[in-house]
């Protein structure tokens, strides 16, 4: 639990197995738990970034697949799905408390070039000013193995460095 005097920015990384059931589908239950307690530190006053994982074990059984996908297209498809219904989960669940959810999508492009880069902080920062909850995830569906993060542990901290979290 995080408790200031002054409202901190805070960027929290949940992974996919902390969103999905143990069969690896997600877990609506799980979404609302995580929610609740970003509604906490909102309430409190802090500024929250959530740096998601879960598209593609959202959407992979909507495409078709009984199990997670492996080759990188399948891969790109579930999360192409599977990203909206995060989303879809992620808004209502921040609406029903006042909040308003806004999704990021980013490559590791996007901080390679500075006008992009600049881009995605300017937007971070407008929506954290303005009270949002900016949800953040790798955009997997334009990535290829190359040019991704690997996976969202890099992102978090690339995302921390770009606003100046306090944690």
């Amino acid at each position: 639990m995080i408790l200031a005097q002054k409202p901190l920015r805070v960027v929290i990384k949940i992974g996919s197995s902390s969103l999905t059931s143990r069969h690896g589908e997600i877990s609506r239950r799980k979404i609302e738990k995580l929610a609740n307690e970003i509604v906490y530190l909102k309430d409190l006053g802090h500024e929250v970034v959530l740096v998601s994982s879960g598209a593609v074990a959202a959407g992979y059984r909507r495409l078709g697949c009984l199990e997670r996908p492996n080759t990188l297209p399948e891969r790109q498809a579930a999360a192409s799905i599977g990203q909206g219904l995060l989303m879809e989960s992620y808004s209502e669940l921040f609406l029903s408390h006042g909040y308003v959810a806004a999704q990021i999508l980013i490559t590791k492009s996007d901080f390679l070039d500075e006008d992009r880069y600049k881009n995605v902080r300017n937007t971070l920062n407008v929506l954290l000013e303005r009270g949002m909850v900016p949800i953040v995830n790798e955009n997997d569906t334009v990535t290829n193995d190359v040019l991704n993060f690997g996976d969202n542990d890099t992102l978090s901290a690339k995302v921390a460095g770009l606003i100046d979290a306090d944690h």
